[in-house]
């Protein structure tokens, strides 16, 4: 895009207003960043979902998001292409991501809701140049069509009605998961809880079952059960950089803490795992949870 192109579109943003369209997961609005010129943010039912900047994709605003981020940097050496399989596709914040930040990464994008892909695609549309390849499909019927051994990270970022969907909760669906895995691959999940912290814990517990090696990264508050929030958990076969994430998720805006080993044992408190006869939705948010 020249020089002049670009600057127009900016002005065009920069006097934005909101867009509005009913998807299948309910009222889907984009809201223009004030901040930044063509920046965006993406709310379901009023539920903020994704933050995207399409001046800079590698720019990452919400907390979770940025632990993903994280996360999406350690699962190779720099500037080493990804495959990379996203379920739960939002506004395509992590995909525009990495291949922001990693050039050459091939991706997929599994999103049940059709009318919202089309709508992201429209209004936030990606950089052509991207490997990037979005299915209309349950996330978990997508992922088994992909091949053995494929990808080297997979993001689970899926919410209908602001709760994760019981199949996406098991161990036969982590399976899955550690299938469509490389060997040393990743595996990361942004589960969102409140006190008890019952849901937490047996996705801690049943992650267990299926990978040797965990850690939880979360805000201190939310690991004490003092209020309702976001986990990214982190899941492989071989051993992670725990020490790394640890600096980094403490060093953010949003400072956090990482758990991993006996102390995520502990957290976990010999909970039950997940299978696919006892899987339920994750909670529902407090309304002030929004607000």
């Amino acid at each position: 895009m020249g020089h002049v192109a670009r600057n127009r579109q900016r002005e065009r943003t920069a006097a934005a207003v909101a867009v509005v369209e009913t998807v299948d997961g309910g009222l889907a609005e984009l809201i223009p960043d004030r901040e930044r010129p063509r920046g965006w943010t993406l709310l379901i039912d009023g539920a903020p979902q994704s933050h995207v900047d399409l001046d800079d994709p590698a720019h990452l605003s919400f907390e979770y998001q940025r632990r993903l981020g994280h996360i999406a940097d350690l699962a190779a050496p720099p500037n080493r292409p990804l495959q990379a399989v996203h379920l739960g596709g939002g506004a395509f914040t992590l995909a525009r991501y990495i291949a922001a930040t990693r050039p050459r990464s091939t991706q997929q994008i599994v999103e049940l809701d059709g009318p919202l892909v089309q709508l992201v695609r429209r209004e936030l549309p990606l950089d052509a140049t991207a490997r990037i390849r979005v299915r209309s499909t349950d996330a978990r019927a997508g992922l088994n069509k992909v091949q053995d051994g494929w990808a080297d990270l997979i993001i689970a970022d899926v919410f209908s009605g602001a709760r994760t969907p019981a199949h996406l909760t098991s161990t036969e669906f982590l399976a899955e998961v550690r299938r469509v895995l490389k060997p040393g691959g990743f595996y990361a999940a942004n589960l969102a809880d409140g006190p008890p912290l019952t849901h937490l814990r047996g996705q801690i517990a049943t992650a267990a079952t299926v990978f040797p090696e965990l850690a939880l990264a979360a805000d201190p508050t939310v690991l004490r059960g003092r209020r309702f929030g976001n986990a990214v958990l982190l899941a492989s076969d071989r051993e992670l950089p725990v020490g790394e994430l640890t600096r980094r998720v403490a060093t953010d805006p949003h400072p956090g803490r990482v758990e991993h080993g006996r102390a995520l044992a502990d957290f976990a408190g010999g909970a039950t795992p997940v299978t696919d006869a006892s899987a339920k939705p994750s909670p529902v948010p407090p309304a002030a949870v929004f607000r």
